[in-house]
């Protein structure tokens, strides 16, 4: 499977229609894309992770301009888009940090709701409801995952997600560069872990101050890092083999080694 991450700025002088507009240029124009399976952007680049105070404003429909970019994009180049996420106010007025996968054909394959919220000098949690479900779906074949940024501290959503079936998982992002060891550490653990090809995009450039950290990569099941970008707006292109999680499962089967414990808590001096 060919990919193409996306890293992008979102400053906070550019207006959002402008973003878009910026952006939809950037992904028609780039001809490497025509050979690509699947496209994936960071998380809230149109609206801009940390500009909250802008949620309410920048807020849309699931049906809104961020899917229907990721619409044309999809029918224009045949390929599969992760559109990153965006604030999505729902019916009730609740908003929510919503990811979105669409197929060639326009179908939506897989949507998420971010469920870890982040607190730590960030008003997410505050501003925004959290999902309760998981994102998985056919993505060029194998089934995949989706989670968003801090979802990445939280090992059960990742096993959920391969017990639904998941061979590769999506995490989109707006990692802080002050924790990039984090995101590095973290993106190779869960790819070794969960025996998935991990495939993580982050956001770049700075928004109220705080510096993204950017180095978007693709992680094998193995632990090998096939490729990882740097601190600039882009794409880079990664070749996966979607084969090498079943196969490596097969080869080395932790997975299936799994157990649960089911007596109570033993007390050390029994064991003296």
């Amino acid at each position: 499977m060919q990919i193409s991450l996306l890293q992008l700025a979102s400053p906070d002088s550019e207006p959002v229609e402008e973003r878009l507009a910026r952006v939809d240029r950037a992904v028609l124009a780039e001809r490497a894309l025509r050979d690509v399976d699947l496209l994936v952007l960071p998380e809230m680049w149109t609206a801009g992770y940390f500009s909250f105070e802008q949620y309410v404003e920048r807020a849309e429909r699931f049906e809104g301009p961020t899917l229907a970019a990721a619409r044309g994009w999809a029918n224009a180049l045949q390929v599969f888009v992760h559109l990153g996420s965006f604030v999505e106010v729902d019916d009730s007025g609740r908003l929510h940090n919503t990811s979105a996968v669409i197929a060639p054909d326009g179908t939506v394959v897989a949507t998420y709701r971010k469920i870890h919220l982040f607190g730590y000098g960030s008003r997410e949690s505050e501003l925004l409801t959290p999902g309760d479900g998981l994102g998985v779906g056919p993505v060029a074949g194998p089934a995949t995952g989706i989670t968003t940024c801090y979802d990445l501290r939280f090992p059960e959503l990742f096993r959920s997600l391969v017990d639904e079936g998941a061979e590769q998982v999506v995490v989109c992002a707006a990692w802080p560069a002050a924790r990039l060891e984090h995101w590095r550490l973290f993106t190779a653990v869960r790819a070794v872990e969960q025996q998935v090809n991990m495939i993580a995009c982050n956001a770049v450039g700075e928004q109220q101050g705080v510096a993204l950290g950017g180095h978007s990569r693709v992680v094998a099941p193995t632990g090998e890092v096939l490729v990882e970008a740097g601190a600039d707006e882009g794409f880079t292109h990664a070749d996966v083999d979607t084969g090498l999680p079943r196969r490596f499962r097969a080869e080395f089967p932790a997975l299936a080694d799994r157990r649960w414990p089911t007596a109570p808590n033993t007390p050390m001096k029994e064991y003296a």
